[in-house]
């Protein structure tokens, strides 16, 4: 789910060095932690959230596949 998150996150930015995806795994859920650069965070949340919302359905969908349930945490 992280390398997922991370080639999406980087197709979407002008600064992909500054992507960083970290995980948080637990027991049936697994957190999820985008950072990017301040001037990339419109990219990734986009307009009125679509791209946000985008990209944790598409985790959703991955993740329900693999049996597990995944959150996307977009930090500043």
């Amino acid at each position: 789910m992280r390398e997922l998150v991370e080639y999406i996150a980087k197709a979407l930015v002008d600064n992909p060095e500054a992507v960083e995806v970290e995980e948080i795994e637990g027991k049936q859920t697994s957190v999820i932690e985008l950072k990017v650069a301040k001037e990339d965070l419109g990219k990734i949340i986009g307009r009125q959230g679509r791209t946000a919302r985008a990209m944790r359905t598409i985790l959703n969908a991955a993740s329900t596949k693999l049996n597990k349930r995944s959150v996307l945490e977009i930090l500043e």
